[in-house]
C-alpha cells in the first residue's frame, strides 16, 4: 500500500497542485479515515440488501451509478465532506458544485472492464479545465481488482475521437473507447486503498481491467465542477452546491437528501436522468439504457 501524499493542513501544497496540472491526475490522497470508509461500505451494502427488491421506479443499480447524491444521503455526505472539499479547492478554487456522484462497483472474479476513454467526451460541457473527478476507495483498488490506469499528460489533448462498442462487459454507458493506441508503458496503475482517493482531469485518458480478486472493488466517485462551466449541448443542467457561491446561474441547484429514495427526490432524479441521457446518448449508433 502506497502512503498517502502529504497535505498542508488538509490542503494540497503547491507542488502537488502543479503535479496534478502536469500529469492530469494525482494519487494517493487522504480522503476519509479508514473507519469512515469501511462504515460507508457497510452502509452501502446494507442499502443494497434492503432495497434490491424494492419497488423503485428504476433498478437499484441505476440509482447507484447515476447521481446517487440525489437519492442516497450517504453519497451526498461523502461528496460534501469538508476534508475532501479542502483538497478539491486546491484544484478548482473556492466555489465548488457537485456535478454527479456514483458508486462504481466491480464484483469479484468478473470480466467487467472500463475501456480507455476521456470523461468529458459525451457530457456536453466541452473540453474544460473546471471539472475534477475524485475517486474515493471504499475497498482496495489494486491491479488485481481492476484499479484505474491513467495516461500522464493526456489531459492536454482536446476531446479525442471515440467509438462505441456497447460491449456488455464494458461498464461505460456506451462502451466508449478513445480511438488512439495506448501502450502499456504509457499507463500508470492507480492503486489506492479504503479512505484514499485519486483525482483526475476530465480529459485524462483512463480505463481499468477486470476484477480478478475475491473482494468487491467499490468506489464513491464524485465529479466536482466550477460554477462558471455551462452545458453546451442540452438545456437545463443540474448541480448540488458544495462550497462557496454560484453567481453564474448555469446550473439548477439541488438539495441534499435527508432520507433514502424519498418520492420528491426520486422525481427529481428521473427528471435529471432523462435530461442527461439525451446529452450522453446523442449520436449513439445503438439504443442503450444508462446503467440499468
Amino acid at each position: 500500500m502506497l502512503p498517502s501524499l502529504p497535505l498542508d493542513a488538509g490542503t494540497l501544497p503547491k507542488a502537488l497542485v502543479d503535479q496534478y496540472w502536469r500529469d492530469g491526475f494525482l494519487f494517493p490522497i487522504p480522503a476519509l479515515d479508514g473507519d469512515t470508509a469501511r462504515a460507508a461500505r457497510a452502509e452501502l451494502e446494507e442499502i443494497e440488501a434492503e432495497w434490491q427488491a424494492a419497488d423503485l421506479p428504476q433498478p437499484l443499480n441505476t440509482y447507484k451509478r447515476v447521481n446517487a447524491h440525489i437519492v442516497i444521503p450517504m453519497a451526498a455526505r461523502i461528496a460534501r465532506d469538508p476534508g475532501i472539499l479542502d483538497v478539491i479547492e486546491g484544484v478548482l478554487g473556492p466555489n465548488i458544485l457537485i456535478y454527479s456522484t456514483e458508486f462504481f462497483i466491480k464484483e469479484p472474479n468478473t470480466r467487467h472492464i472500463v475501456s480507455m476513454h476521456q470523461d468529458l467526451t459525451y457530457w456536453g460541457l466541452g473540453a474544460i479545465d473546471g471539472l475534477v473527478t475524485a475517486w474515493i476507495a471504499l475497498s482496495p483498488a489494486t491491479p488485481a481488482s481492476g484499479c484505474m490506469d491513467f495516461v500522464a499528460g493526456s489531459h492536454k489533448n482536446a476531446i479525442l475521437e471515440h467509438e462505441d462498442s456497447f460491449d456488455p462487459n464494458n461498464l461505460l454507458s456506451r462502451g466508449q473507447e478513445v480511438k488512439v493506441d495506448v501502450a502499456s508503458s504509457d499507463k500508470t496503475s492507480i492503486e489506492i486503498h479504503p479512505g484514499q482517493m485519486s483525482l483526475h482531469h476530465g480529459l485524462t485518458i483512463h480505463g481499468s481491467g477486470p476484477n480478478r480478486s475475491d473482494d468487491r472493488r467499490i468506489a464513491c466517485v464524485v465529479r466536482y465542477i466550477r460554477p462558471d462551466i455551462a452545458q453546451q449541448v442540452g438545456g437545463t443542467d443540474y448541480a448540488m452546491p458544495a462550497r462557496g457561491s454560484d453567481t453564474h446561474g448555469n446550473f439548477h441547484h439541488l438539495e441534499a437528501p435527508t432520507s433514502l429514495f424519498a418520492p420528491d427526490a426520486l422525481a427529481t432524479f428521473e427528471e435529471i436522468r432523462l435530461a442527461q441521457a439525451k446529452v450522453m446518448m446523442k449520436g449513439a449508433t445503438a439504443q442503450a439504457e444508462m446503467y440499468t
